[in-house]
């Protein structure tokens, strides 16, 4: 009777353009009714003021878990008989997940008079006012209701269930709710000490209102903020989700696909010429990368690429029929200008073969092209909004994106993916995971990947293949680290500080602000390179570090209070270290002789069954500001196309295997092991040459492939004998000073 009465239900869905409605029956599944029946009856036992997140994969139904949540806390009472919340706040990051749960409580008859959907602050005001149980609104909107927002609700309780924590939590954007929903909103008579101490309580998670925070992929800060403290025998802490549905048991069901059981990395061989007859020097690590981007971002590369994603579609998804002859292909790229550059590429080779679909692309606001500002519906010939409806129906079938559809896209047709861009961690998993959408007619899916090393994707998904844990929590001291070093720079004064403070709490007008700033910028610009590197970098990260922290500290600081709001607006300031471009000219100095993408063998990749680890918030201090390296163009050209060049290796397992073992032998070597401990590094080096050999001349028994190639290819045996010695002997020099 209770699925009855607050799960079961028929949705009405319709179509705003042909007016049809369809009706569908939802009945809950296990770990839903699991999940909702197990955080009703925490949130009776533990009452207002406590949090949980709960770890729900993509396809587990999490917008429907969200409805038959919200639904019922309204409802819930203790034990003598009171409502324990007064009202439901359900905070989204995506406009057609907001009109969905919207929709979806608002099939439950009894209350549908009480739902509201805040679209502005005044509407908020309202809806609160009205006594309204359940106000759903988007995150993106909800900021700014948060910043006009005027009336006070500390003597209220609240829920507040959040989609996607890890985008919808920011440190302005909960302190902002926090001072909202405590009642903590200093006036402007309040003296600055009363002011900043109202400031530290809303930061922190407020006393009447429980969170309930729902994430598929949840990052470090969400686990540390909303997470369960598991101690372990050695008496650290480790969060870990409250409930969890995992990736694997979405799979294993049936209700999402495996988006790496069919995944075929590309490798690209390039050859570049140089066009002058001088040799002049650059910077060899960012000369590499800019000769990278270079010659990925070509013309030639970009149609030859373009190339291989239309004839793929066509005879290997097409062809073949997948999602029943009405699959969808996503196109991944870095940027706006490679989006368009691809949609016009693609568009171009589909008109060529007579083909009778068409490709969209998709990218936020407008950007310079040939000359012109476009937009992405100037180039589709139709509005933004339309996309995603658009692209369900033919002729469109590709989809070109930039930084857009990556997270929340919802389209089951959608059955491959070709992807242009650096993916890892938390990305990776999002991105890829478009294609998981399961659909009758959909047996399996496909990714053509250009940029992406198997290995990173394999780290990344293996982080939320099963329960993702926290490998421990923030220091929290490192917080006084980073203000002992930025002090000891003298960029700022304590006056500097508590001057600009009050001032700015008192809404003095900015030429009454910005003289303490400009200040302290000349002294942050006199500064040599080295320690202007270092303090911005401390000031970045405690900035980013304390909002974070603040939220789940139990006491506050009022001098880090202060320093947060002074940096917040100092750092944007700071004029990005000088230096000079070691690479400035070089693209004038090159030409691409000629480029050839070829895929590799498609593959499984396998993920653990382990419980996934992430780090804590890292608070460190460095920028990657390398000190150059400088070489000739002749010399970085030739490490380029040894690096990236036409090693085409019949049984590539194989020789990787070899390698390791060489490597493996080389550690294991007695001389050279002797040569580490009790001689220099150039006898070592002579140690680690002579075991590598011999390793290289056993590995025949094996195949000669590998043999050949370091007896021919002098760059490859250079390579692999630094990579067997320094591999070696950088481990071994880490373990001594352990």
């Amino acid at each position: 009777s209770n699925i009855i009465e607050n799960y079961a239900q028929v949705i009405s869905e319709k179509d705003e353009d042909t007016g049809v409605t369809k009706y569908k029956q939802v009945f809950p599944r296990y770990h839903q009714l699991s999940v909702v029946k197990s955080l009703l009856s925490d949130a009776k036992r533990d009452g207002v003021g406590s949090r949980y997140l709960i770890q729900h994969s993509a396809g587990s139904g999490k917008s429907n878990s969200i409805a038959w949540l919200a639904h019922q806390l309204v409802t819930l009472k203790n034990d003598s008989g009171k409502e324990i919340f007064d009202t439901v706040i359900v905070v989204t990051d995506r406009i057609n997940l907001d009109k969905q749960i919207k929709d979806t409580i608002k099939q439950f008859m009894q209350v549908s008079a009480t739902v509201g959907w805040a679209k502005s602050s005044g509407e908020l005001k309202q809806l609160l006012n009205e006594g309204k149980k359940i106000i759903i609104t988007i995150v993106h909107k909800f900021q700014f209701i948060l910043e006009d927002i005027g009336e006070v609700h500390k003597d209220r309780n609240f829920a507040i269930l959040i989609d996607e924590a890890h985008s919808s939590q920011n440190g302005s954007l909960s302190a902002k709710m926090n001072m909202v929903l405590s009642g903590s909103v200093y006036d402007d008579e309040d003296d600055l000490e009363d002011k900043i101490n109202t400031i530290i309580e809303g930061r922190k998670m407020v006393k009447n209102a429980s969170y309930f925070a729902f994430t598929a992929t949840p990052k470090n800060k969400t686990l540390e903020m909303f997470g369960k403290k598991k101690r372990l025998p050695d008496g650290t802490m480790k969060p870990e989700p409250h409930y969890v549905y995992t990736m694997k048991q979405a799979i294993e069901e049936g209700f999402i696909m495996d988006v790496l059981r069919y995944y075929t990395p590309v490798q690209s061989y390039y050859k570049l010429a140089k066009t002058i007859e001088d040799d002049p020097q650059f910077d060899k690590k960012r000369a590499q990368r800019l000769l990278r981007y270079y010659v990925e971002s070509n013309q030639y590369a970009i149609h030859e690429k373009a190339n291989i994603m239309v004839e793929h579609f066509h005879m290997e998804v097409i062809a073949k029929g997948k999602v029943g002859g009405k699959a969808r292909a996503m196109v991944i790229t870095s940027s706006i200008k490679r989006a368009i550059e691809y949609y016009k590429a693609v568009s171009k080779l589909l008109e060529e073969r007579k083909s009778p679909f068409k490709a969209i692309v998709a990218f936020s606001g407008s950007t310079e092209y040939e000359g012109k500002q476009v937009t992405e519906a100037d180039l589709n010939g139709f509005p933004s909004t339309k996309i995603e409806k658009t692209f369900k129906g033919d002729p469109y079938r590709i989809l070109i994106v930039a930084n857009k559809f990556q997270t929340g896209f919802d389209e089951p047709l959608l059955h491959t993916m070709y992807v242009d861009k650096g993916l890892a961690d938390i990305k990776a998993v999002q991105t890829l995971s478009r294609l998981n959408r399961s659909h009758p007619d959909k047996k399996d899916t496909f990714i053509l990947d250009f940029v992406n090393e198997p290995g990173v994707i394999k780290e990344a998904f293996d982080r939320y293949y099963k329960t993702t844990i926290l490998s421990g929590e923030t220091d929290v001291n490192k917080l006084n680290d980073l203000i002992d070093t930025m002090e000891s720079i003298q960029v700022y004064s304590e006056t500097d500080v508590d001057t600009f403070v009050e001032r700015y709490l008192a809404n003095e007008p900015r030429d009454r602000l910005d003289p303490i700033l400009d200040h302290c910028v000349e002294v942050y610009k006199g500064l040599i390179i080295e320690d202007q590197i270092e303090f911005k970098s401390c000031a970045k990260t405690f900035v980013r570090t304390y909002n974070f922290l603040s939220a789940i500290l139990p006491y506050g600081s009022v001098q880090w209070e202060k320093l947060s709001i002074f940096l917040n607006l100092l750092v944007p300031k700071l004029p990005k270290p000088d230096g000079e471009d070691y690479t400035e000219g070089l693209l004038e100095d090159v030409d691409l002789e000629s480029y050839r993408a070829e895929a590799q063998q498609t593959m499984r990749i396998q993920l653990e069954n382990e419980n996934g680890e992430i780090d804590p918030i890292p608070v460190s201090t460095s920028v990657g500001i390398d000190v150059p390296e400088l070489d000739t163009l002749t010399n970085i050209l030739k490490e380029f196309h040894d690096i990236f060049g036409n090693i085409e290796w019949t049984d590539e397992d194989k020789i990787k295997k070899q390698i390791n073992d060489i490597i493996e032998s080389v550690r294991r070597d007695e001389k050279y092991n002797n040569a580490m401990q009790f001689s220099d590094k150039q006898n070592a080096r002579d140690e680690s040459d002579r075991a590598a050999h011999e390793a290289v001349m056993n590995s025949m028994q094996s195949g000669l492939e590998l043999f050949r190639e370091v007896q021919n290819n002098p760059s490859f045996r250079k390579w692999l004998f630094d990579s067997a010695f320094n591999s070696t002997y950088q481990a071994n020099h880490n373990q001594t000073s352990l």
